[in-house]
């Protein structure tokens, strides 16, 4: 273990997760699909980057939230038709968050949706963006590529945890 400070541990699981983050995005995009390459790297990084900068016991008692949301998405696959890319993604990236933080997470996830799926409309309804992207899937299919909220709420709540100003006195303690 590294002996680095809560927003230390992090900043380096972020900087560690972005690339993972970024394919993730743009393969929901243009394929409507998240590779299980990528959430097998997500949990790797967890894997890797958690146990040099999170105590033991608090890094091990995170890989309890990977089973927990695993099960919560395929529930949500089965009645609500959510991907199961998703239901995976949001499963690897379970093991980075604090479950005393999900009053922020909750909020956090439903503003990126609605953003995500926004913005997402509005730009598949552009020309010049769709001239830059013909060949997306997600622009001509009625269901919506959530990868980008996942990631989005993902990468916020990463920043959040790592740079103490951006969430002040909401979490002075800030726990691993």
């Amino acid at each position: 273990m590294l002996h680095l400070t809560a927003p230390q541990a992090y900043l380096a699981l972020l900087i560690a997760a972005l690339p993972v983050c970024g394919w993730v995005c743009w393969t929901d995009l243009k394929f409507m699909k998240i590779p299980n390459r990528a959430v097998l790297a997500l949990g790797a990084i967890f894997l890797v980057v958690g146990a040099l900068t999170f105590p033991p016991v608090a890094f091990a008692l995170r890989w309890i939230n990977l089973p927990v949301v695993l099960a919560i998405g395929f529930l949500l696959n089965a009645i609500a038709n959510v991907g199961a890319g998703d239901a995976k993604f949001a499963a690897a990236a379970a093991p980075f968050f604090a479950p005393v933080h999900l009053p922020l997470i909750l909020p956090l996830f439903a503003a990126f949706l609605l953003g995500a799926f926004a913005a997402h409309r509005i730009l598949r309804a552009v020309p010049a963006v769709r001239a830059l992207t013909p060949d997306w899937v997600s622009w001509t299919r009625k269901d919506f590529p959530m990868g980008l909220a996942l990631v989005g709420t993902f990468v916020a709540y990463l920043a959040i945890m790592a740079f103490p100003s951006l969430h002040g006195a909401l979490f002075a303690s800030t726990t691993m």
